[in-house]
């Protein structure tokens, strides 16, 4: 039987692991997860026992990688996919004690502060976490001194006006979601909620995207044609890991304020 070399990587040796087949088979987005996953876990001291959001999981590839290969508890979060199908692949997988499907929105989500001692997000960031407000939010659910860390699509600099003449077909208005390390790091930085300990991009990142669009989107001629042609002058992927300031206070959003009406006249001439 011939040996099948899809998707091996020396740059990736615990994602070289898993059956092509499998990966191919839960695929959610324009990135090979577990190179993402395990590129991030690279800079991120994650220990048996820990317990880990990985929100915006997908088909909880993630989940399942980070808990074989490095023996911590992953609560899969993701809205767009069902917990129920997440849950059987976690199933078949065999680690059911310590990845736990969750539906919910990245902006309303179901858990004790300070109940995880990391979070993680792969190739999902960009689609809630851009706004000013966020970080204060989603910070709360980590251990002061616990770690955050994504890594996904991104740019080596920030696009301006106009776009590049070889992006153009390429490019639409979701695109300006995607940013550099470096406007990660300063998104967080300003903050003063983390002390950013890793904000780069992956070696060649660009062919790691190209890759894989040749893979698993061949017909996605816009994309690879831009990825050909770019040849990472702006497109790879990006990771940015920080650690909860133990000396921040979080402010309290307001959910809702309590009621403190009291009648009024209504209009000047009601008066009698």
């Amino acid at each position: 039987m011939a040996s099948d070399n899809r998707l091996i990587s020396e740059q990736f040796p615990r994602s070289s692991k898993y059956h092509p087949d499998w990966i191919l088979a839960s695929v959610s987005g324009g990135a090979n997860p577990l190179w993402l996953t395990e590129w991030l876990a690279e800079s991120m001291d994650l220990q048996p026992g820990m317990r880990v959001l990985d929100l915006g999981c997908g088909r909880a590839m993630s989940s399942i990688f980070l808990h074989r290969e490095f023996g911590v508890q992953v609560w899969a979060t993701d809205l767009w996919f069902s917990a129920s199908e997440n849950l059987q692949r976690i199933r078949d997988a065999g680690v059911a004690d310590g990845v736990f499907p969750i539906h919910a929105d990245a902006r309303s989500l179901p858990f004790a502060e300070e109940f995880f001692d990391a979070i993680i997000s792969i190739d999902s960031f960009i689609y809630y976490g851009t706004d000013d407000l966020y970080l204060n939010y989603l910070a709360r659910f980590v251990k002061p001194g616990g770690l955050m860390g994504i890594a996904g699509a991104g740019f080596a600099r920030e696009i301006d006006d106009p776009v590049p003449e070889h992006l153009r077909k390429w490019w639409t208005p979701e695109c300006c979601c995607l940013h550099s390390a470096a406007w990660w790091r300063r998104h967080w930085e300003r903050t003063g909620i983390l002390q950013i300990e890793q904000a780069d991009m992956m070696p060649d990142g660009w062919q790691r995207w190209l890759d894989w669009h040749r893979m698993v989107a061949p017909d996605n001629a816009t994309e690879i044609q831009a990825l050909e042609v770019d040849r990472g002058n702006y497109f790879g992927y990006v990771r940015v890991v920080g650690r909860r300031r133990s000396d921040v206070n979080l402010e309290d959003l307001i959910v809702s304020l309590p009621a403190q009406y009291t009648k009024q006249q209504l209009m000047r001439d009601d008066e009698s």
